[in-house]
């Protein structure tokens, strides 16, 4: 239990300063992963699609347990989740030092998700009771400067921790900064419950996991066996059932762990298309351009993470200037404009040839970052504005799984798109030997694997080849992010708030004002 002998308002900083540590964390297992993912495979082996699995497993049970750890904070306890969660994640990053194989560092990365979800969860919803009005925005503002201090430092920490101890050193910052979070909050934090909780919605929380599960399976496995695959077809139709089923188990109960009634509003909706969009126009990049700049393109680990801060940094200044900009423009102008910006650094980035000088690279990439800092200072205040306080873990459960679910389906299928386009830019070459095969390895950042698969070519080819593929996928990924913020825009600027208690609490339903700021925040 907390300390009688720390004061309120010291105690409450200390408990920020707790779920805070966890925070920065979490971006930094993912980012550190990424830029190690080439020597992570060298030493460990493995096939492409166990490769993918080292950084979709973690975000595959991070996105579909998110729900079920906010129903279980408001249920159980939020102190209890986070300290659960932190003291997991710790063991967990522990473990994966000692890896002896691909199949069990994939396993422990599932595990990592798992735990990053309670403890996100935990976290989130035990800060919206600790603070009130502007104190709370505060609070998760510091929250999200600690992603994204966690993703802006994590690509050159961990690639000068690479270079210097190995790639099974950069989990043991990562337990560090847990134990830190879980040792601190254990005094700090307070315990906490929603007394109107109904429990776990556990039929939805097993169809909604396997949904996402299935779904990312297929798409992991088209590159290698194409669409018209059984096994492929039978996983995607398998994904499609339960998101059939996840609806009619949500509309029977109560108090559902997703109120799908919410989507009946516009503004809820722009909300999530918000918190999906940094998935594709961003967060993807995070994994594709560190295994470029060091698989493809031969940059060392360290040159490697420099280069990736052009896109991260933004995200330690903007968010707060984007919360200050809410007392001239509306968010929806504001989180519009920042989308239009990211669009625009992708397509920049899509022209600019692979192996070109640094600062021809940083630039777009630094307009990305610009572009979707000014979004992410706003959407977590957003998304809490439209659910009562007493649901903060419903409410933080359904926006963050839309935002990390979505980054972890984003990752699959970008990469399928990926090795797609590859795969087409070879056969179209005339270029003899196993093109899907080679495709994969580029994805994967594997350019000696690939030229194994394909005798009498040279890498400046493959490389030629590779830079197109890749310049097609930014193209794409700008048009969709530039749709996406015209949506977001017009669904923003919706007046209508939802009430999601009005059903079953039609006498107490208050709906909440939207906050003149929010945090800036990351997943995974």
């Amino acid at each position: 239990m907390p300390n009688d002998r720390i004061t309120p308002p010291t105690r409450k900083w200390l408990a920020l300063l707790a779920i805070c540590a966890a925070a920065a964390a979490m971006p930094l297992t993912f980012t550190g992963t990424a830029v190690a993912l080439p020597a992570i495979g060298h030493a460990l082996g493995g096939t492409p699609v166990a490769m993918a699995w080292a950084t979709n497993a973690f975000m595959l049970t991070f996105g579909s347990a998110l729900m079920v750890a906010g129903a279980l904070a408001d249920n159980h306890g939020r102190r209890r989740v986070f300290l659960s969660g932190s003291l997991a994640f710790a063991l967990f990053s522990l473990a994966l030092v000692f890896a002896p194989g691909i199949l069990v560092f994939d396993l422990l990365r599932g595990g990592q998700g798992l735990a990053a979800a309670a403890a996100y969860a935990g976290g989130a919803a035990a800060l919206a009771q600790e603070f009130e009005g502007q104190a709370r925005l505060r609070a998760f503002s510091l929250m999200g400067t600690s992603f994204g201090v966690g993703l802006a430092l994590g690509p050159i920490a961990s690639g000068l921790m690479i270079e210097v101890f190995g790639w099974r050193s950069i989990f043991l910052a990562v337990v560090a900064l847990t134990t830190f979070a879980f040792v601190l909050a254990r005094f700090a934090l307070t315990e906490s419950r929603d007394p109107a909780s109904s429990g776990l919605d556990s039929r939805g929380a097993l169809v909604f996991t396997a949904m996402l599960a299935l779904f990312t399976c297929g798409m992991l496995l088209v590159p290698e066996r194409g669409w018209s695959s059984a096994s492929v077809l039978a996983l995607l139709v398998g994904s499609l059932v339960c998101l059939v089923a996840f609806i009619a188990a949500e509309r029977r109960i109560s108090r559902p762990m997703l109120d799908l009634s919410l989507f009946r509003y516009p503004r809820f909706v722009g909300v999530q298309l918000l918190a999906a969009a940094p998935a594709y126009g961003f967060v993807v990049l995070l994994v594709l351009l560190p295994l470029r700049f060091v698989g493809i393109e031969g940059m060392g680990e360290v040159a490697a993470g420099s280069m990736m801060i052009a896109l991260s940094t933004p995200l330690l200044v903007l968010p707060v200037v984007a919360g200050m900009l809410v007392r001239w423009f509306q968010p929806a102008t504001i989180c519009g404009a920042g989308l239009l910006v990211s669009a625009a650094g992708l397509f920049w980035l899509a022209l600019t040839p692979i192996g070109a000088p640094v600062a021809e690279t940083a630039l777009p990439m630094l307009l990305i970052g610009l572009g979707i800092s000014l979004p992410w200072g706003l959407m977590d205040g957003l998304a809490v504005s439209v659910v009562p306080k007493e649901r903060a873990g419903m409410a933080t459960g359904i926006f963050s799984t839309v935002r990390v679910a979505g980054e972890g389906v984003a990752l699959a299928v970008v990469g399928a798109v990926l090795s797609m386009l590859i795969s087409g830019s070879i056969a179209a070459s005339d270029v003899a030997g196993n093109a899907p095969a080679a495709a994969q390895r580029l994805a994967g950042g594997d350019l000696q694997g690939a030229l194994a698969l394909l005798p009498g070519t040279d890498s400046a080819t493959l490389l030629a080849l590779y830079g197109q593929a890749f310049a097609w996928l930014l193209m794409l990924l700008a048009g969709i992010t530039a749709i996406t913020a015209v949506v977001v825009f017009l669904f923003l600027g919706s007046g209508e708030t939802p009430n999601p208690v009005a059903a079953t609490e039609p006498d107490e339903a208050q709906t909440p004002p939207p906050p003149r700021a929010s945090s800036p925040s990351c997943s995974a």
